[in-house]
């Protein structure tokens, strides 16, 4: 396959190979950590750390919202539940996981190792980017 041909599949339509959506993911999930880490930033600049995991909360949630409107839309060609109400609810249950490894990750980071806290944000994403992807692989797109 030529580096064109890759790059347009890798850039538009549906794709049913896993490499194409793990790098789509990646994608996404860039998008989303660059808005998850905005928002972040913001939060925590404008009224400080005191409620730092309260902050990392709501940009965790602002994160969610973007890599679910692009797993739907852009990254997962097959989508395993065809209840949509069913299908948000399953990937909350999965971001909701998701955000109590963040949290985790980073009370010990920011917390107790004092680390900065973009730093820390930073080593947690991505072990949650892997749960993530794989959760929602195996119980939302898998392929049928």
């Amino acid at each position: 396959m030529s580096i064109k041909a890759f790059l347009t599949n890798l850039f538009t339509g549906q794709s049913s190979d896993v490499k194409i959506q793990l790098l789509r993911y990646g994608v996404s999930g860039l998008t989303a950590a660059a808005v998850d880490m905005g928002v972040l930033a913001l939060l925590t600049e404008v009224f400080g750390e005191r409620l730092l995991l309260v902050w990392t909360a709501i940009a965790f949630a602002c994160g969610l919202l973007v890599t679910y409107l692009m797993s739907i839309h852009w990254v997962f060609s097959n989508r395993s539940v065809h209840n949509q109400a069913t299908e948000l609810a399953i990937f909350i249950v999965i971001g909701l996981i998701g955000l109590a490894l963040t949290e985790l990750l980073m009370w010990v980071f920011a917390r107790k190792l004092e680390w900065h806290y973009l730093i820390a944000k930073m080593a947690s994403a991505t072990t949650v980017f892997i749960w993530n992807f794989t959760a929602k692989k195996l119980l939302l797109f898998r392929n049928k």
